[in-house]
């Protein structure tokens, strides 16, 4: 079986003027539950500098975990790949690190 991945945001900083988002501590969890204790995980902050008059701002209490997903999704472009292949090159990583602990657990 392969590994199972789950995005999370873990907390948010903002600023409480307007609301404006200013830290994002954010994970990506790969496990797989057919063999004990193999996980790997993948976190870091997001800083962002939050500006209430631009267009497309969202304040805190407006977003959403897909949209707060987004924006860590774009963070970690490389090159000239674009968000999506940001996000599989990171769970195809973890994945990779759950697959090998599976296979030493249970290699006979």
């Amino acid at each position: 079986m392969t590994a199972q991945v789950t995005w999370s945001v873990e907390n948010m900083t903002r600023n409480t003027a307007d609301g404006g988002v200013t830290t994002v501590y954010w994970s990506c969890t790969a496990t797989d539950d057919t063999v004990k204790d193999c996980v790997a995980i993948e976190s870091d902050k997001l800083r962002l500098e939050p500006d209430a008059s631009a267009d497309g701002f969202v304040a805190y209490d407006s977003l959403t975990e897909d949209t707060v997903l987004g924006w860590v999704y774009e963070s970690l472009i490389e090159g000239e790949e674009t968000a999506t292949e940001a996000k599989t090159r990171i769970e195809d990583n973890r994945k990779g690190k759950v697959d090998a602990q599976v296979a030493k657990k249970t290699a006979v």
